[in-house]
């Protein structure tokens, strides 16, 4: 039987950190400082932390977070001739089509597979609407856990994101949710980063929290959330973070400037991508603080 470093039998790998490295956490945050720890002592890989972390945040964020907008999404319009459908989905690559009809995005009839419209590219009289599988819809609010577990349990890949009033809002895939634990996935849906975007998501502890797009203009986000930040060396979000870390921000990584406690939510090797921004306490400078030790 496996045992602990101090002789008792082991249990979980966190409770034989937490042996190894102090109390047992009582919150996320502290949870992910153990882990941090733990990987500066090897007992951990920087892998393996990677996605622990992203397991735990994927339970904190919801469809909308991840989701492909709607006026990035690439539909097939049942209406269109076989022929430029078939020219679509091969040159598009995909391998999941939303089917819409008459141009109406919010007319979601079903879910085209390549697979099945090229298997049958030699019929020229096969009705299209034979080949689509029913599509998913889910609320804006699902959680990504959540998500992930229907995904698996039903076998499917793609979901339709709905807004509060029906409408078709984005849509998300099985490939976006599993980014956010392992990293980047080359991913059919790749979500488009080029708007400007800042979203109120939900209430924090000290107000509303937003979800920041990482090439928001400093200048929006200036008038957004009241900060004061130069715009002579950096024009968007990402290059204030970058030159604040000196690295690329990586998933996880925090920090509070202005007031503001901004979270990494999605980032590769290159690029910032997604922020969580809310306005915190800023605490009180202790007397002494700025003398010189």
């Amino acid at each position: 039987m496996n045992e602990g470093p101090s002789g008792s039998p082991g249990g979980s790998i966190l409770e034989r950190i937490s042996e190894w490295l102090g109390n047992p956490p009582d919150n996320r945050e502290q949870l992910v400082k153990l882990l941090r720890k733990a990987q500066q002592r090897e007992l951990i890989d920087a892998e393996a932390l990677s996605m622990i972390e992203g397991v735990l945040q994927v339970g904190e964020l919801s469809a909308r977070d991840i989701m492909v907008p709607r006026a990035q999404m690439e539909v097939v319009d049942i209406v269109r001739d076989q022929a430029e459908i078939q020219e679509l989905v091969v040159s598009a690559a995909h391998s999941r089509f939303p089917v819409i009809e008459e141009g109406e995005r919010d007319n979601v009839i079903g879910i085209l597979h390549a697979k099945d419209l090229l298997r049958q590219r030699s019929s020229d009289h096969a009705d299209l609407r034979d080949l689509l599988r029913p599509a998913v819809f889910i609320p804006e609010s699902k959680r990504l856990n959540v998500l992930l577990r229907d995904f698996r349990v039903n076998r499917n890949h793609i979901a339709i994101v709905v807004d509060e009033y029906g409408g078709v809002a984005g849509l998300v895939t099985i490939e976006d949710v599993l980014e956010q634990i392992v990293g980047d996935i080359e991913d059919e849906f790749d979500l488009d980063l080029d708007a400007d975007h800042i979203t109120e998501v939900e209430r924090g502890d000290f107000g509303p929290r937003y979800r920041v797009r990482a090439i928001t203009e400093i200048e929006h986000f200036n008038e957004v959330f009241g900060t004061r930040f130069e715009t002579d060396d950096f024009d968007t979000i990402a290059g204030l973070l970058t030159d604040h870390f000196g690295r690329v921000p990586q998933r996880g990584d925090v920090v509070v400037l202005d007031g503001i406690r901004l979270e990494v939510l999605r980032a590769d090797d290159r690029a910032l991508q997604l922020l969580m921004a809310e306005r915190v306490p800023v605490p009180q400078a202790a007397e002494g603080d700025d003398e010189a030790g």
